[in-house]
Parts: C-alpha cells; sequence; structure tokens
C-alpha cells in the first residue's frame, strides 16, 4: 500500500468514527420501511461499519461532489458513497440477509416515536423509491445541492437519478411540517433508540430446552456432510413471514402506561382465542387473497391491501356466536368475523396518527340496532349518555375483563327521525393523565371501525402545536351538541375521525330577540380532508332544536389551527316580522363588511342590518391581524 492509499484509508476511518451517527441516519432513510424499524435499525448499523472496504479505496471519477458549506474531507465521501451504495441494494430484495454485525438477541431496537408529522412523512417515504429517499437525504441531511446529489446518485448504482431528484422535490412539497426538520427528529434517528424485550415468556421456554438442543445441533454438526446443502435456501418475504400467525407482534400488557405514544401500538393482546394459531391463520390468509364470497368493507379512503409485514395482534375471541380477530399493521385496523356456518367479513379502517382519544376504543361487535367497543387499556370507566338529552346523567355500562363492553344502542337510522342519540363517555386512567373534571370525553358511532372524538372549544392558534380540544362534556358544551347531533347522520361511513363544535360568537338579536350563539361543527377525516358547517341557534324551547344552517364548505381548514377565522351570516325575521340580514365572525374577526344587494359596515365581529328575504348579500370580515375571510354559503 503507497503512501496515497494509506492516506486515503485513514481519511475514511477517521470519517466513519467523525460522522458515523451521520452515516447511520442518511443509510437508515435509504432502506426500505417494510423491514420494520428493528431490522432497519440494525442493518443501517451493519452497513455503515461495512463501508469501509478491505481493499484499496478508490476515488470516484470527476472528483468530490460541491457542498454548501464547509466540505468535508474526501474520505468522507468515498465511505458516504459506499454505504448509499449498499443501501440502495436491498431495494426490491426483501429476503436479504442483515449483516453479520451489529447482532442483537433478546431485544427490539426502535428510534423514537415522533408526532403525527413525523408518521405522515414516515408513510410517505414508504411509498417512493429508495432513490427518492435518497435524494431526500442527500437534499436535507447532507446539504447537497441538486447537481451534487445527482451526482452522488449516479456514482452509487441508483437508476435515473433526475427523475428521483424531481419525485424527492414533490414529495418534499406535499410535506406541511417540512421534511428537513423532520428528518432531524428522533423518529428517524437509530443512533438514539429505544429497547423492548422480546416475548418473555416464550424465551423463558426456549431456555428450558437449550441443552437439548445443542446437544442435537452436535449430533448433527458431525453428520451434516451427509445431508443436502441448504444454505443457499431464500429467507422467507416479508409477504410470507405477514401470513405466519408465530410472528404477529404482540405488545405487553402494561406498555402503554410506559411509553410516550399512546396509540393502537401500545394495546395489549386480549380474546381467549388469542393463542389460536389455526383461526389467526385463517384471518390472515383471508386479509392476504379474499375469497371471491369474503365481504369487504372500507372507511373512505382506507387501502384493503394484503399486510406487507407481520401484523400486530389486537384481539382474538367470540363475540356474540361470532369469532373476531383484529389485526393492526400500522396505518390500518383489520376487522375479521367469522360467523358460524356464514361467510367470513374484512372490515378496514385507517387510523395512522391515532392518539389517546382517537385510538380509545374499537368497534368490536355489531348487530340490529346495537354496538359493542373493545376499549383502550387506558380506559378506566365508561358510561353511556343521549346527547339531546344535555341535562339527563350519564348511565353505567359494565366491561368484560378482556375490555369488550355491553351491548350500547345504536343512533336511528337515516331518514327515520332523530329521536337520540347514545354517546359513549371515557375516562382515561390517572396512570397516564392526571385526575380533573375535564379528562372525560366522547366518541361516537358512525358505522365505521373507530368511533369519532366529539370535542368542544376553539382551535388552537395557526401554527401552534396542536392540543387536544375539551372533552365536551361541560353543560355549555353538551347544550350546543343537543342542537348539532343529529347532523352526526351525514358522516356515518365517511372515515370520520373527530368532530368538533365550536361556538365562534354570540349576539344579541334586533328587537329583544334574545341571545343567539353562532357555531361551527368542523368534521376530520383519517385521510386529511375536512368539512364544516355553519349553524345560528337562536333561543329554542326545546334543549334539541337543530337551529338554521347558515353555511357548509367541503375540503377546508376553516376552524381549523390552520384557518381558526370563519364568519357566517344569513336573513332572519323578528317577531314583528321584520326581516334582517345577520352575521358574525370569530375573535379575530374585527369588522364585517357586507356588499351586493345590502350595505353595511359593523366595527366588531357581529351585525344586524335590514334586508329583504331574498336580497343577495355577500359578508366579509376584517381579520385584527390583517387580511380577510369571507362568509361560505350553505
Amino acid at each position: 500500500m503507497d503512501e496515497r492509499t494509506r492516506a486515503d484509508v485513514e481519511r475514511a476511518e477517521a470519517a466513519i468514527v467523525e460522522h458515523y451517527p451521520r452515516l447511520v441516519r442518511l443509510t437508515y432513510l435509504v432502506l426500505p420501511p417494510s423491514m420494520g424499524r428493528h431490522r432497519r435499525v440494525l442493518t443501517a448499523h451493519g452497513l455503515v461499519q461495512r463501508a469501509l472496504p478491505r481493499t484499496r479505496l478508490r476515488r470516484p471519477d470527476g472528483g468530490l461532489p460541491a457542498q454548501r458549506g464547509p466540505a468535508p474531507e474526501s474520505g468522507y465521501d468515498l465511505v458516504r458513497q459506499r454505504a448509499l451504495r449498499l443501501a440502495l441494494a436491498y431495494e426490491g430484495q426483501p429476503g436479504r440477509v442483515l449483516p453479520a454485525l451489529p447482532l442483537v438477541w433478546g431485544l427490539r431496537l426502535f428510534p423514537r416515536a415522533g408526532g403525527a408529522d413525523e408518521l405522515a412523512l414516515d408513510q410517505a417515504l414508504s411509498a417512493v423509491p429508495a432513490a427518492v429517499r435518497a435524494a431526500l437525504g442527500l437534499g436535507h441531511l447532507e446539504g447537497l445541492d441538486e447537481d451534487a446529489a445527482r451526482a452522488v446518485l449516479a456514482r452509487a448504482g441508483a437508476g435515473e437519478p433526475d427523475a428521483a431528484q424531481r419525485a424527492a422535490a414533490q414529495l418534499d412539497l406535499e410535506t406541511g411540517a417540512g421534511a428537513a426538520a423532520l428528518l432531524g427528529s428522533g423518529e428517524f434517528d437509530p443512533c438514539m433508540v429505544q429497547t423492548r424485550p422480546t416475548d418473555l415468556l416464550r424465551r423463558r421456554q426456549r431456555v428450558r430446552v437449550v441443552a437439548a438442543v445443542a446437544a442435537v445441533l452436535a449430533i448433527g454438526a458431525a453428520v451434516a456432510g451427509a445431508w443436502p446443502d441448504t444454505a443457499d435456501r431464500p429467507a422467507p418475504t416479508p409477504a410470507q413471514q405477514a401470513l405466519d400467525p408465530g410472528r404477529l407482534l404482540r405488545t405487553p400488557n402494561e406498555q402503554w402506561a410506559d411509553t410516550s405514544r399512546v396509540d393502537f401500538t401500545a394495546w395489549p393482546v386480549r380474546g381467549r382465542q388469542a393463542g389460536d394459531r389455526k383461526l389467526l391463520a385463517r384471518a390472515l390468509r383471508v386479509w392476504a387473497a379474499p375469497p371471491p364470497d369474503t365481504r369487504i368493507r372500507a372507511a373512505a379512503g382506507t387501502s384493503t391491501r394484503p399486510p406487507g409485514h407481520p401484523p400486530q395482534l389486537l384481539y382474538a375471541g367470540l363475540i356474540d356466536n361470532v369469532m373476531v380477530v383484529v389485526l393492526y399493521d400500522g396505518e390500518r385496523l383489520v376487522r375479521y368475523a367469522e360467523p358460524e356456518g356464514a361467510t367470513p367479513t374484512l372490515h378496514f379502517a385507517r387510523v395512522d396518527a391515532a392518539d389517546l382519544t382517537t385510538a380509545a376504543a374499537l368497534v368490536i361487535g355489531r348487530g340490529k340496532g346495537w354496538m359493542r367497543y373493545l376499549l383502550a387499556p387506558w380506559i378506566s370507566e365508561i358510561t353511556t349518555r343521549d346527547l339531546l338529552a344535555p341535562a339527563a346523567p350519564p348511565h353505567g355500562l359494565h366491561v368484560a375483563p378482556d375490555g369488550v363492553t355491553d351491548r350500547i344502542p345504536l343512533p336511528p337510522a337515516t331518514g327515520t327521525g332523530c329521536g337520540r342519540w347514545p354517546v359513549a363517555q371515557l375516562r382515561p386512567s390517572t396512570r397516564i393523565v392526571a385526575a380533573g373534571p375535564d379528562t372525560a370525553f366522547l366518541v361516537a358511532d358512525l358505522d365505521d371501525l373507530v368511533p369519532a372524538h366529539l370535542s368542544s372549544g376553539p382551535p388552537p392558534s395557526a401554527g401552534a402545536p396542536a392540543g387536544v380540544p375539551t372533552g365536551a362534556t361541560a353543560a355549555p358544551a353538551l347544550r350546543n351538541w343537543a342542537r348539532t347531533a343529529c347532523s352526526l347522520g351525514s358522516l356515518r361511513g365517511a372515515g370520520v375521525r373527530s368532530v368538533n363544535t365550536w361556538e365562534f360568537a354570540r349576539q344579541q338579536l334586533p328587537e329583544d330577540g334574545g341571545s343567539a350563539a353562532w357555531v361551527c361543527t368542523r368534521a376530520d377525516t383519517w385521510r386529511g380532508p375536512g368539512s364544516v358547517t355553519l349553524r345560528f341557534l337562536p333561543p329554542a324551547a326545546r334543549p334539541a332544536d337543530p337551529g338554521r344552517i347558515a353555511g357548509r364548505a367541503g375540503n377546508t381548514a376553516a376552524c381549523s389551527r390552520f384557518g381558526p377565522q370563519v364568519v357566517a351570516d344569513l336573513h332572519w325575521q323578528a317577531k314583528s316580522g321584520k326581516w334582517y340580514l345577520l352575521a358574525a365572525g370569530s375573535p379575530g374577526v374585527g369588522g364585517l363588511d357586507t356588499t351586493g344587494g345590502v350595505r353595511a359596515t359593523a366595527e366588531e365581529n357581529t351585525l344586524a342590518t335590514p334586508a329583504g328575504p331574498a336580497t343577495p348579500a355577500e359578508v366579509t370580515g376584517r381579520l385584527r391581524a390583517g387580511g380577510s375571510v369571507r362568509a361560505p354559503h350553505p
């Protein structure tokens, strides 16, 4: 080895030592997410540790790529290129084995869980090729410009670097919170990992037979030459592993009380048939390849694709003479129902970015006029109440030891009136939420696998972290819900995650008409888009009087933290018979202007002016912070 070669090797060795976390983060990003987080962590570390070849390092043709900021030594570029080439080689080869080192036994490693934005980016990255993930990492993690990143991709063996660059740029635009900031979070850092044990009970049973197995292996090794060589037998693919009931993920019983990620990943396995491998195998086979007569239901925007990796088992048991298995693949819940002597059913629901309230329950059984919930392990109490009777106290509900509730009546079907609207009131355990009067929250069955969280309160300010709205169990919130509950029927089967009702203004009506409330009801779906309905609630003789709809809007950010300001208007008739145009805006509105057939101005967030019942008018609110917002129409 000449002096120049020795210097190259020494620089490469120094680069690995100095920039090891940076190299591992880039490699982890490029590896296929379908490998699972534990396997990706080990593989990323193994590939970086193999990035220094035993033979002479060769300089890439064309010299080193230009970079923004201080240029690192050439050794880093050489090691990065080799690690990137090794990571790209895993694309499309799910059976590829792990590097020999590092080796971890008895523990599972995974990066710290991020928030909803990190989870959304991780899911978006799983849907693009490795070259696109590499292009994104070279730009945001390595600070390379487009030309430099393109050159690195080409030398690492990525196909069509230009197309990868364009796809990475598009993915960056679609990431609302910014991919650069998210990729720097703990969710994508394989050097800052958490550990959990594997199945301790199963491991303990295996230890008891280690001596016997070792003896058998010793004898087998002595006669191994007499048997055919099976070393080249391909490892099972992730799709094949997903059909093995023995590989189903099972969360320890108490993990929910000791984790920062309180969602379906923290649910333990429950149900008497959780060990029935034949039942679990049938459920997995039907999910992977449904027979022609299988009944399949999927919430709006939910994929029914087969499992790509072993899912997590949440429940397996008998519910009202129906064998039920519930599985979770990190993005979807899948409920397999096997009635005796009848056609099986699959029900899919998207539940990515679930939290303490939206992962609090799922529908485990349903019949004519009733349903049952399976509760999250952190729910300490469940009661039921009728939204249309806000003053009535809630009623207690029995829960079986496995978390299955007694039957809960269903709201009336659409078109059959709205005389009652039963909902469940849940209270989380004090082990994860401090005790208090506002900790309980409401959920409503909207004919999906997961109930919708009903909340009440204004959205957080734009740019602030999303908080959990108040639980809608206080008296003012229940009064508003009593007047808006019947509209929930229009949201059935739409994949609704949460519904928030917000009294954004209160107005004194002309001619001593009393005080009226202006309410915005926002429904957010699991797939992202939300819709709003604006209501005018004048004084009413009955608690459940629905008031009048003042406006609607679909696919809008109105009444959310990204568009918290709203304006609404309608024509209203006083007791004298005279008609008025009424308008109101949220607290951020400092003035109102009307144009069209009605000309009026107000220097506050409410307005009332005489106008005929059919006189057209456009109402615009002037925001205190600058800008304006228009009132939608019904």
